[in-house]
């Protein structure tokens, strides 16, 4: 078995608003994802641990990055539409030749400016179509 890190990405692409993918992981410096599973507690009182049946399958993800507009498919030319239109958008990632891609809807398109002089920006996305996100 080989452990791995998280170093060493080789996807991370979002499409923009008219489904062209763009690779954002130069301007992405960390985010989260999770393929959560919905449960149904279906104890009955005979029982004195819990019995579970699993519900829905979900994917959510929060990109964070930095401000960039200097280049076509900057992490601001592909998100900022997010407020204006309302598409899904593929989001795929790779690491260790592993992938996994969903249909994503992005919620909100922030950014922070802090007092140091910092600028960032997050993205929340959520499973769009239905289909269980699955690692290939």
């Amino acid at each position: 078995m080989a452990k791995e890190t998280g170093l060493g990405w080789t996807t991370l692409s979002v499409d923009d608003a008219s489904g062209t993918p763009a690779n954002l992981k130069d301007d992405v410096t960390n985010f989260q994802f999770a393929t959560p599973r919905g449960v149904q507690d279906v104890t009955p009182v005979s029982k004195s641990a819990y019995q579970r049946l699993l519900l829905l399958a979900d994917m959510s993800i929060t990109l964070n990055f930095v401000f960039d507009d200097a280049v076509a498919d900057s992490v601001h030319a592909v998100l900022k539409t997010v407020p204006s239109t309302s598409v899904n958008r593929t989001t795929s990632l790779a690491v260790s030749g592993q992938t996994l891609a969903a249909e994503m809807l992005y919620t909100d398109y922030t950014y922070t400016r802090a007092a140091d002089g910092s600028f960032t920006g997050s993205a929340p996305g959520v499973l769009a179509d239905g289909t269980v996100p699955t690692w290939a």
